[in-house]
């Protein structure tokens, strides 16, 4: 299996974004969806739009329901991501009980190939390069979290990681980009 890498640049990512928009709407929300919440390829597939309603509007956390209830675990949904279901979904003309993202050819939801595809020939086309998959989506995320100061320590309970170095190596973070967090009460 080859290792892909995360997408840590923000123009690349900006340009992922806006050529997946011009390939398909629901290809585009694929991919912001995966690189807003790191679920895995499998926990995005397998979303179905009755899962993300809330009243007239989109939830503000996903529920993964596992067969256990104590697996049972939330992934916050931004207010970006929360307008672009929704204008999907108002678009899409699919069952609520469909799949978020359903093959173009079945009632199925995108098997874990076709989405590698979708994703991998965008950063080819575009040139980000070619170790660049599904699980790029939750790399990026992950990077960029930690990046904007959220602790390895939560990152490594989000990807069920059971060490703060798989989880750095998971991101490509290597020692030189270890950021030193600042903690500053200020009382």
């Amino acid at each position: 299996m080859e290792v892909v890498e995360a997408i840590k640049d923000l123009k690349q990512i900006n340009s992922m974004k806006r050529y997946l928009k011009k390939q398909s709407e629901r290809d585009y929300l694929l991919f912001l969806l995966g690189i807003n919440t790191g679920l895995t390829i499998t926990e995005l597939l397998d979303i179905r739009i009755s899962d993300l309603l809330e009243g007239d509007g989109i939830c503000d956390f996903y529920t993964i329901k596992k067969d256990d209830l104590r697996d049972e675990r939330k992934v916050y949904l931004n207010q970006k991501v929360k307008k672009e279901i929704l204008h999907y979904v108002s678009t899409c003309n699919h069952e609520p009980d469909s799949y978020l993202f359903q093959s173009k050819k079945s009632k199925n939801h995108l098997s874990r190939q076709q989405a590698y595809r979708i994703i991998h020939q965008a950063a080819e086309a575009l040139g980000i390069g070619s170790n660049i998959g599904t699980n790029s989506m939750r790399k990026t995320f992950g990077y960029h979290a930690y990046k904007r100061g959220v602790a390895i320590s939560l990152l490594q309970k989000h990807f069920h990681h059971s060490t703060k170095q798989e989880t750095y190596k998971f991101l490509g973070i290597n020692k030189e980009e270890v950021t030193i967090p600042r903690i500053d009460v200020n009382l």
